[in-house]
């Protein structure tokens, strides 16, 4: 009979876990131009045991655009698999990549405003069920089919599949006349463009 599987806290697990996605990430990095980054936030050797005390999360981010075919790959080949490995030991943000604009305090989005209100719908998704396994299985259906973004079939799909409310969702993206979404559109870029220089992978230009 084999050994039970053991799923407490382990700072070498947690240690190995990251290696593993800062690695894959290096290898995508040096096979595709896409954009596509990754931050991560990991202990230091010397806090190890202060973490196993604490059970502090480990941040983790992802830094994609929802409309990007390569957001896709990121999603299904290396976010997915290194969540399945570190889900109970980071706190993973789903974040986007655009460009604000202060002339009227939007957001320029690479795929077209399509793109722009795709990336808030994930938003939207990732603040209402704040929990990984439920906003990024959101994110990652729509993804898949990431040419009908953001028709509300495809949305209303993904909501079902993931026992996400679709009228909760769609009053986050339309709150204040939309103003709302954009706000949190822009912090997201914001956030991008500042943790970007520290990122594993990161394009010359995104636009």
């Amino acid at each position: 009979m084999p050994p039970p599987i053991r799923r407490g806290f382990s700072p070498l697990r947690l240690v190995v876990a990251v290696a593993y996605l800062a690695i894959a990430a290096f290898v995508y990095c040096q096979f595709t131009a896409g954009p596509c980054l990754f931050h991560l936030s990991a202990p230091s050797a010397s806090s190890h045991q202060q973490v196993a005390f604490t059970n502090e999360l480990v941040p983790l981010e992802a830094h994609i655009m929802s409309k990007c075919p390569d957001a896709k790959d990121c999603l299904r080949d290396m976010v997915l698999p290194a969540m399945q490995k570190v889900y109970d030991k980071v706190n993973f943000t789903l974040s986007f990549i655009g460009k604000p604009t202060d002339h009227d305090d939007g957001v320029e989005c690479r795929h077209g405003p399509e793109e722009c209100l795709g990336n808030i719908i994930e938003l939207c998704a990732q603040k209402l069920y704040p929990d990984p396994k439920t906003f990024l299985g959101f994110a990652m259906c729509l993804t898949r089919d990431y040419d009908h973004i953001p028709q509300r079939s495809l949305i209303e799909d993904c909501a079902l599949e993931h026992a996400i409310d679709f009228d909760k969702l769609n009053e986050c993206a339309t709150k204040d006349d939309g103003a709302y979404g954009v706000g949190m559109l822009r912090d997201s870029v914001k956030r991008t463009a500042k943790v970007r220089r520290y990122s594993l992978c990161s394009p010359v230009s995104l636009f």
